[in-house]
């Protein structure tokens, strides 16, 4: 222990400080614990500033008006400070882990020492209050120094505990820029298959953390270290993760999945998505992201003539949607040149901002006729009146100036293919 506090970077919160002070102020021990000790060392604003105590969870109660039962079974109660919440768990030990994931009971324990031992990484594992300073047990701070990722005493026995800590190991490397320590490495490739009793929500989540981290290729590490068949089969098959993903690649979810899995095709992206639970919105802009990104936005017969650079432009526009077109454009200039010549999408980038500031219709919904309207003008109910409009909106992506109602309605029945259809 240390009472030294001028290598803390970043300030614990007046709330979180005044939990501690009243925990003090009854005579129980608390400080701020885990991920925000290691986040404030390293000048990283905390997402969460978890804290940890002696008391008990009727006894932290006791001490606080507003408090909730988040995970009272375990030790957790979250008291609201300001409209804030902070989660204050008591000093525990942790039974065993039958389904490698949870442990089947704990037990409350007086030592802080005690508590953190139990923790996954030596940098996750140390406390801080400003009157004991840092509680730094197993080296954590040097680890910082060091850049690695190394569990807590026994990386066979921390990883047998909790498979998830496997993917958490990667995740931390790709977050913070730093290796796994070898001898934690070891145990990861040893228990890899115990990542097959994790739940796929979880296994996604952590995934998709290390991909928005600032080290995005660090998920062939997953590969590297024998884990990736254990994720799934799809995620195994969909690639070796050797495919860069430039870090410019914006830190969005659906982003960096298609960046990911751009080579997997669009049918297998979308399998690899609904395996890991991924939810239907992301799976759906991947889906359609994977499946244009080998496709040249322009077709080669028509590049150098503008008027049909613009209206393939239009077309893919109403294809896949406004947003996702710029989400594409965006994807192929940060992979070019393996999509596409970068200064051409820049030109194409300066075409679609000409398209949008004229106004040119790229949806059903801007089309200046309605299915009403077509109904009115003779077209059946039914089927006919979403090809009719299909077909009059193909009319006007090809030329813009035909989206006015009155030339629409004279043109519905016009072309031959038309009068076939209906």
């Amino acid at each position: 222990m240390s009472g030294e506090q001028g290598f803390m970077k970043t300030e614990i919160p007046a709330e979180a400080e005044r939990i501690l002070q009243m925990l003090n102020e009854r005579g129980y021990e608390a400080y701020i614990v885990g991920g925000c000790v290691r986040d404030m060392i390293l000048g990283r604003q905390p997402e969460d500033w978890d804290i940890t105590t002696n008391a008990l969870p009727a006894q932290v109660k006791s001490v606080f008006r507003r408090t909730v039962d988040t995970g009272i079974q375990h030790g957790t109660v979250t008291v609201m400070m300001k409209g804030h919440g902070y989660e204050v768990t008591t000093y525990r030990i942790d039974g065993e882990y039958s389904d490698g994931r949870h442990p089947d009971r704990v037990a409350f324990t007086p030592s802080l020492a005690e508590d953190l031992k139990r923790r996954d990484f030596t940098i996750n594992a140390m406390a801080y209050n400003r009157t004991t300073g840092l509680v730094d047990l197993f080296a954590g701070r040097e680890d910082l120094k060091r850049g690695i990722i190394r569990c807590v005493g026994n990386p066979m026995e921390r990883f047998g505990e909790d498979a998830l800590r496997i993917l958490r190991a990667i995740r931390f490397s790709a977050q913070l820029g730093f290796s796994i320590e070898e001898e934690t490495g070891q145990a990861i490739r040893a228990l890899a298959p115990s990542l097959a009793k994790v739940s796929r929500e979880r296994v996604q989540a952590e995934l998709t953390k290390l991909l928005l981290s600032s080290s995005p290729e660090k998920i062939r590490l997953v590969y590297d270290m024998g884990a990736a068949p254990y994720v799934s089969q799809a995620f195994c098959r969909a690639g070796s993760g050797e495919c860069p993903i430039p870090a410019a690649i914006p830190a969005k979810k659906h982003l960096r999945w298609a960046a990911f899995l751009r080579t997997a095709g669009p049918e297998t992206a979308s399998k690899v998505l609904k395996d890991l639970k991924m939810d239907n919105d992301t799976t759906n802009r991947v889906r359609v992201l994977t499946g244009h990104l080998g496709k040249a936005m322009v077709p080669e017969e028509a590049r150098g003539r503008q008027d049909e650079e613009k209206t393939a432009l239009r077309r893919l526009m109403c294809e896949v949607g406004g947003e996702l077109f710029d989400d594409l454009l965006v994807l192929k200039e940060c992979l070019a040149p393996e999509t596409e010549n970068r200064e051409y999408l820049q030109y194409l980038r300066e075409l679609a901002e000409e398209i949008r500031k004229a106004g040119d219709c790229t949806s059903l919904k801007e089309l200046a006729v309605t299915g009403n309207d077509v109904m009115q003008a003779g077209v059946a109910p039914g089927r006919d009146v979403g090809r009719t409009l299909n077909r009059l909106l193909e009319l006007v992506l090809e030329d813009p100036s035909r989206n006015e109602k009155s030339w629409l309605l004279n043109h519905i029945f016009d072309c031959s293919s038309m009068k076939k259809e209906l």
